[in-house]
């Protein structure tokens, strides 16, 4: 990539999202008008225990995704019960940011939650109070990316966007401005 290119979403955020919050909610200052930081991906693996076939699809399905290579993460403490011991890996994660993450929420927004059977909009419950959001999907299927035939079994994943919001309301209109596709009241 060139550092001339700029996703879509980075431009309408400089250009029309900054002022549309600042008018929203009386901001002084430049700088306490909330911007998305970060987003991280997270697959959990629990086959992995039996299976180290499947962790590995999982990671090369995420970075399908994500665009980006991602890491395992590994059990804390070992659980004679599941099968599981210390430092074996049982998921994968990521965390996207800058152009990638704008292209991702694109992505997101545009292509993947409009194929979710039964889409009734996202909950907005799920934020933490400190103006970030949490989300899961049930199927990691619906990216484009990821070739359903070549799929070896279905996997949710957890999608949690950071902002620099001070509180859920912030966090909301930010989103929404983003088009993320929360209910209407």
């Amino acid at each position: 990539m060139t550092d001339t290119y700029e996703p879509r979403l980075l431009t309408r955020y400089r250009e029309k999202i900054r002022e549309t919050m600042k008018a929203k909610f009386n901001y002084t200052n430049d700088m306490q008008i909330p911007k998305i930081t970060k987003i991280v991906l997270n697959m959990g693996v629990g086959e992995a225990v039996g299976d180290s076939k499947k962790i590995k699809s999982a990671l090369g399905e995420l970075e399908l995704i994500a665009g980006q290579k991602p890491v395992g993460t590994k059990a804390k403490k070992s659980i004679a019960g599941f099968k599981l011991r210390e430092e074996m890996i049982i998921g994968a994660k990521v965390t996207l940011r800058r152009n990638r993450m704008y292209e991702f929420i694109d992505r997101l927004t545009n292509v993947a939650l409009p194929r979710v059977r039964d889409f009734r909009g996202l909950n907005v419950k799920s934020f933490d109070g400190n103006g970030n959001f949490a989300m899961g999907l049930k199927e990691h299927i619906v990216f484009p990316e990821i070739d359903y035939d070549k799929v070896d079994s279905m996997r949710g994943m957890d999608i949690v966007v950071c902002t620099t919001a001070k509180n859920n309301e912030e966090a909301k209109a930010l989103l929404a401005e983003f088009d993320f596709p929360f209910p209407k009241k």
